[in-house]
């Protein structure tokens, strides 16, 4: 379900705003609802919350951040798995990479190295933060460790963890061979939330 099909709701008022945009102007939990009728009442907001299922966290590749935002990590090499597909992808990759049959965003970002534009890199990681309590959130590139370490280790900063420990962090409570370069471990110590 993309944002442009999705109503929203905070405080039991329906709101057209995408998560991103309606966080930074209200407080108060933001839900997704299914897609109604234009003439939808606010009423209909508590009766018509679209439950998303989230991860399965005893899945290999899904880190629970710690505010409790699952977001998974893989490999674009390895299958999507059975079971449900992400709502929203953020694809790290030098070229483009496959199209899919749900929302996407692409950062270019060779293998190894660093992400072309930061600014880039750095909006699209706080839009998949955004996303995530709302809905199924993955993080990929090829082999779905040095690069999609890096950006949950700066998802991470995003949630609270210190820069200095985010790199640990995920290390930890995804794998141990995220974040592979010292320019990767340098970039996520950078990072500023």
């Amino acid at each position: 379900m993309s944002a442009a099909a999705t109503i929203w709701c905070r405080n039991g008022q329906i709101s057209g705003q995408s998560p991103t945009v309606a966080s930074r102007i209200s407080t108060g939990p933001l839900r997704r609802l299914t897609p109604a009728a234009p003439d939808a009442h606010p009423q209909a907001c508590a009766d018509t919350v679209d439950r998303v299922q989230p991860w399965d966290q005893t899945k290999p590749g899904v880190l629970r951040l710690p505010s409790g935002r699952l977001v998974r990590g893989r490999g674009m090499r390895n299958d999507v798995g059975e079971g449900v597909a992400p709502e929203f992808g953020l694809y790290l990759m030098g070229t483009p990479p496959p199209p899919t049959s749900w929302p996407s965003r692409w950062v270019r970002w060779p293998d190894w190295w660093l992400p072309v534009d930061r600014a880039d890199a750095r909006s699209a990681l706080l839009e998949l933060w955004e996303r995530a309590p709302t809905e199924r959130v993955e993080v990929a590139c090829s082999g779905g460790h040095g690069r999609t370490g890096t950006a949950l280790a700066c998802l991470a900063v995003l949630d609270g963890v210190r820069p200095a420990e985010a790199v640990r962090y995920v290390r930890q409570n995804y794998n141990s061979r995220a974040v592979e370069t010292l320019w990767q471990r340098r970039y996520v110590k950078q990072f500023q939330p």
